[in-house]
């Protein structure tokens, strides 16, 4: 490729997989005719998922290799005053990184789906489905202003209603949806606000010339207060990136999405949708780097997130929730990077968690699969013997969560925890001790499920009830073609395991290789934007860098490698050695564990006094508003009064003369009368 990138080209990689949903859609289904079967289904959508693959990945190279960029307008919907609404691309180091990951990841999910979906009735509309988020999600990350910015956000998230309700005959998957959807349009209101702020004071939706700009936007106030303006839109836009990427307290949605198949959880739940908030506000770190206020808005929320999102994963006995959340927290640990305005690395962080986070979402799966979908991590052990490549993915998988040295999730996570402890930011304090307590947690949780699963005494024989939350009862059999719940475990088939091998290698090369040129070299130039001045976090944390290796090896000396230990040995100890002790502990701090089996009692609050309020005074609109003001009093009230005044002038037109005469002599009167006391 040229120093300019083909915009014809780059058309092609949101299209391709746009074209095998619309096939596999309507060809693939009752309401096509089920002209196709699921060969032809499957291989469609995963043929345009792959083409757009390799497209990205030559983009990429032709990005980082000859400096290549585009941005660029490819259509013009309509033009209101001067505000231009407009379809185009921006593509540098960002957009490139965010198309490699979202299409590799999307093509590791479609092949394991063969595997995992093989005997469910909906399989072609998953495929569908599934090509569909793709499709969405590569048009918000290509996109070059606002207004296709908002397209993509919403499209994910109609089609994230679409695949955790997937079962729509299980009550649970469709309460899922609808709280998902539901709490994801409070967020979209602020960030639409936000955009509205953008237009109405910078005249554009562009992100060139709103970064433009800026400096004319700081220098505002929000008419009617003394708010900085650029500091209303950036907590405005963040609000939507709380919804989407599920922070405090709007994240209540995603451990319930769980109730979809498992591999949407590794699409939508740890490479793609949940980290399009994090893309967003990396993408407009030019206004963001203009507010301090923002920024620590942003510091507080992700720590809260992050630590208190862990302590949650703690005590979770489903394989996918604990799972879950582990992407909570991480998003939180994103979330605090862009706080502490290390952009560059939140997004370091999104890469390396995207792809060994789908990699313990689809382990999960393999191991529901081999397990006869029981998902009760307090039923399973002793599972490595049975299942080798399952294991040995999600160990390493593990060992890339909790930041052990030389893996890809050490390089990004020790990045940000370094970052705030360089932040001067108010925040930095309290965001510090979130991310370093968090090491501990997520050690130990993520320690404590993969000791239930694949090692200890095999308990699977003493489930006192079969778990079948991760798929519908509507067949004898379960979803895969499995008649036996009660035999062991078995490895699942190469469509399943060879995505997480693949998966594999970059949680384990992929920090190692990529750190120096995405946080220190010009990976991200033109692309972020940072103040080095008012937050010189990037370049204090260049100046102690020596290379990946020298990193790595410093790190074993390191409190968060102490603390990631500490949460494994931990682990060990209470789930192999010990099991009374987390027992006697629970029994200790009952309140604690009542308090965070209640999730913080958040879905209470939500459901008793936000949704519960909101009935009372949405029946309390309708019938003093609608019905007793409006219809009432407004509607009914105003025919009935012209109807009686209507009702008393037309006694007064009786068709007799003589009462027309005498109505005359009496105005006559009245008028000379008037006449005569005026002229005194």
């Amino acid at each position: 490729m040229s120093q300019t990138l083909s915009a014809a080209t780059l058309l092609v990689v949101p299209m391709a997989p746009l074209a095998g949903a619309v096939l596999a859609g309507i060809f693939g289904t009752k309401f096509g005719g089920n002209w196709f079967g699921r060969k032809v289904a499957h291989s469609l959508t995963i043929g345009g998922v792959l083409l757009a693959f390799v497209l990205s990945v030559l983009t990429l190279q032709s990005v980082v290799h000859d400096g290549a960029r585009l941005n660029e307008t490819l259509y013009t919907w309509m033009v209101v005053g001067g505000l231009k609404m407009e379809i185009g691309f921006m593509v540098d180091g960002l957009t490139a990184m965010m198309m490699c990951v979202v299409t590799f990841v999307s093509l590791m999910v479609h092949l394991y789906t063969i595997g995992y979906m093989d005997e469910d009735e909906g399989y072609n509309r998953f495929f569908a489905y599934i090509s569909l988020f793709t499709f969405a999600m590569l048009m918000l990350v290509m996109s070059n202003n606002l207004l296709q910015l908002f397209f993509g956000w919403e499209a994910v998230g109609l089609v994230s209603y679409l695949l955790i309700g997937f079962w729509f005959n299980k009550p649970s998957a469709i309460f899922a949806n609808m709280k998902a959807f539901l709490v994801n349009r409070v967020g979209d209101f602020g960030f639409i606000l936000g955009i509205g702020l953008i237009a109405a004071f910078a005249g554009t939706l562009n992100y060139t010339e709103v970064f433009g700009k800026a400096p004319e936007l700081s220098a505002l106030t929000l008419p009617g207060t003394d708010w900085m303006l650029v500091t209303t839109i950036c907590i405005c836009l963040f609000i939507g990136a709380m919804g989407k990427s599920a922070q405090f307290p709007l994240h209540v949605w995603l451990p319930d999405s769980m109730e979809g198949p498992t591999p949407i959880s590794a699409l939508i739940h740890a490479a793609t949708m949940v980290t399009a908030g994090i893309f967003m506000v990396a993408r407009m770190s030019p206004l963001f780097e203009l507010s301090d206020t923002a920024l620590n808005f942003i510091l507080v929320i992700g720590a809260i997130t992050a630590l208190f999102m862990g302590f949650l994963g703690i005590i979770q006995n489903d394989i996918k929730r604990v799972v879950a959340y582990s992407t909570l927290s991480q998003l939180g640990y994103m979330t605090v990077a862009l706080g502490a305005s290390a952009y560059s690395v939140a997004v370091f962080h999104l890469m390396t968690h995207a792809f060994f986070k789908a990699l313990l979402f689809l382990g999960a799966g393999s191991v529901i699969m081999g397990m006869h979908h029981n998902q009760d991590i307090r039923w399973m052990g002793g599972v490595r013997k049975y299942m080798p490549i399952t294991w040995i993915t999600s160990l390493l998988g593990s060992l890339a969560l909790i930041g052990t040295p030389f893996f890809s999730g050490f390089y990004s996570k020790d990045s940000i925890i370094e970052a705030v402890a360089e932040s001067h930011l108010p925040a930095a304090g309290f965001a510090h001790f979130a991310v370093l307590a968090g090491v501990f947690v997520t050690a130990f949780y993520s320690f404590r499920m993969y000791f239930l699963v694949f090692h200890g005494k095999e308990r699977y024989d003493q489930n006192p009830d079969a778990h079948h939350d991760d798929h519908h009862d509507a067949h004898a059999a379960d979803d895969h073609g499995h008649h036996d719940a009660h035999h062991g475990p078995h490895e699942s088939p190469w469509v399943v395991w060879v995505p997480l091998v693949l998966l594999a290698i970059p949680s384990v090369l992929i920090g190692f290789m990529t750190i120096e040129p995405m946080l220190f070299g010009e990976f991200f130039k033109d692309a972020i934007v940072v103040n080095a001045d008012k937050h010189p976090v990037m370049q204090e944390l260049g100046e102690a860098f020596h290379g990946p290796v020298a990193m790595a090896v410093h790190a074993f000396t390191s409190l968060p490698f102490i603390l990631a230990l500490a949460g494994v040995v931990t682990a060990w100890y209470f789930y192999l050695v010990n099991p009374a002790v987390p027992a006697a502990i629970g029994r200790a701090l009952r309140p604690i564990v009542v308090l965070l089996e209640n999730k913080y009692f958040l879905d209470w609050i939500n459901e008793n006094i936000l949704a519960r309020g909101a009935r009372l005074l949405g029946t309390g609109l309708w019938k003093g508003g609608d019905r007793a003001l409006i219809d009432g009093l407004l509607v009914n009230g105003s025919w009935k009064l012209v109807g009686w005044i209507s009702g008393r002038v037309r006694q007064l037109q009786t068709g007799f003369l003589y009462h027309y005469a005498l109505a005359m002599i009496l105005g006559i009167f009245v008028l000379m009368t008037y006449f005569v006391w005026l002229n005194k």
